[in-house]
């Protein structure tokens, strides 16, 4: 089963917590936490996501190497810039899911456009 999400002048989590719990196959009448279900889902315009520009200043998203001194910080607006709005919301869409061996098979059902 396929479902599209039109991303247009909708907030960022309320797509992304959609997104997952499709993903998940929770909407479904043979949902198994431990199954992969037959579901992908498909998120239009991306790019028209509504972000406060308080949010897109304030927020930072943080990885560490494991090396002293390798802790990195960037904000949602410089991680936007390089990334695209589509990768930031594959990864908001990835931290939603579980942290298991399915998440990996997942993550690859969901395809962002726009």
């Amino acid at each position: 089963m396929k479902f599209i999400i039109d991303a247009h002048g909708k907030k960022l989590g309320r797509v992304a917590s959609e997104a997952a719990a499709l993903l998940r196959g929770k909407g479904s009448s043979d949902f198994s936490r431990n199954e992969l279900p037959d579901c992908a889902v498909e998120i239009m315009n991306a790019s028209a996501l509504s972000l406060s520009d308080k949010k897109r200043n304030e927020t930072r998203y943080s990885r560490y190497s494991g090396y002293p001194g390798g802790r990195r910080e960037t904000s949602m607006k410089e991680f936007i810039a390089k990334k695209g709005s589509g990768e930031l919301l594959r990864k908001v869409i990835l931290g939603m899911l579980p942290r298991n061996l399915l998440r990996a098979k997942l993550i690859k059902r969901l395809t962002v456009k726009g």
